[in-house]
């Protein structure tokens, strides 16, 4: 194998350096290969496992009991099979690994030359799982309260409509408007965190004012029945062009106010200000938010930004931050979490300046 000048020789990759379990048996189906980590899966010493039988030394069943060497027949099966999917199978015990097996041939059709087999423990599927019904969980509970309240004052307006004064309709009305908007976002959530988990997360660039879009996020919580005094801001002048997506900063801004203000205590400090460029980091702007509340412990700082991640029992589903740190990182910006002066929580995102290169 040729190198480029001035590199090294590559090294030879030995079985053992594999994170995965790798078992290989030769035309015979004798087993050559057994790397550590399919002695660890398997709870048998490599030494023991080279020379024997491939399907002794891995007695796999599917879920429901049958022998996989059976159905597969990587030896005696057709010959123009050249492997096996991964699939969820089973070791004596019951413990599950996954597996995938690949048949190598000298040429097509022609006698299995080497049967090539991976094996993977199946913890990180499961977190995965658990993760999925945990989200589904908490779904269905944060559904379950405004469409309980959509429907019975629906239900009461529907059966006793004449009984109610204007005032009371209106009340009742407003009330599922809320709720709606709070499905609606719920549901937003959802997609968000989505597109955020497969890397479909669309930006929609354009000319963004960030300093009009805080203001206008401190006056909706004001008319919404905040304070005013409540709010500090400190605005920079002649901050650098952004170009961003509208909506999704403005969720951004959104769940960091609304966490501020919901978890948070004592006044909320808003600073939005010019980032210099240096050696690392191109020209942008940070805007951080900060509170006097009980702040966020030093251990929980590392899981702030996760999946279902609470600071206190005032509900939510725990994915606001999750967005956060997706949408901002999505732009090409840095999210951080740490503590403020006034001993609350301070959260500081920081968007790169500057035209699109499609624009230029």
């Amino acid at each position: 194998m040729e190198t480029a000048a001035g590199d090294e020789e590559p090294e030879h990759l030995a079985p053992d350096d594999l994170p995965d379990g790798l078992v290989i048996a030769d035309r015979r189906g004798l087993v050559v290969c057994c790397n550590a980590a399919a002695a660890r899966l398997t709870g048998q010493s490599a030494a023991d496992a080279l020379g024997r039988p491939i399907e002794r030394v891995l007695p796999l069943e599917d879920p429901d009991g049958r022998l996989w060497w059976r159905l597969t027949d990587p030896y005696g099966g057709l010959a123009i099979r050249t492997g096996q999917p991964e699939r969820n199978l089973l070791l004596p015990g019951g413990r599950e690994v996954l597996v995938a097996a690949r048949y190598v041939r000298d040429r097509p059709a022609g006698p299995l030359r080497r049967l090539v087999v991976s094996l993977r423990g199946t913890e990180a599927r499961k977190r995965t799982e658990r993760g999925n019904a945990e989200l589904i969980a908490t779904v269905a509970h944060e559904l379950r309260s405004p469409l309980t309240s959509v429907k019975g004052f629906t239900a009461t307006m529907l059966a006793k409509w004449e009984r109610f004064t204007d005032e009371q309709k209106r009340l009742m009305l407003q009330t599922v408007d809320s709720d709606a908007d709070r499905v609606t976002r719920l549901i937003t959530e959802l997609l968000d965190v989505s597109r955020i988990d497969s890397g479909r997360l669309e930006i929609r660039r354009q000319p963004v004012a960030l300093d009009e879009a805080v203001r206008r996020h401190v006056e909706l919580l004001v008319n919404n029945g905040q304070d005013a005094e409540r709010f500090l801001l400190e605005i920079e002048e002649s901050l650098p062009s952004l170009w961003a997506d509208p909506d999704k900063i403005d969720q951004v801004l959104v769940n960091l106010l609304e966490n501020a203000v919901r978890h948070g205590s004592g006044r909320v400090t808003i600073e939005v200000h010019r980032v210099p460029p240096s050696r690392t980091r191109q020209e942008g702007t940070a805007v951080t938010v900060s509170d006097e509340g009980p702040g966020i412990p030093e251990d929980a700082m590392q899981r702030v930004f996760t999946r279902f991640w609470r600071g206190s029992e005032h509900g939510g589903t725990g994915l606001g931050l999750y967005i956060v740190k997706g949408i901002v990182e999505a732009h090409g910006g840095t999210v951080t979490v740490g503590r403020s002066s006034g001993g609350g929580a301070r959260f500081r995102f920081i968007l790169p300046a500057g035209v699109p290169a499609f624009l230029r």
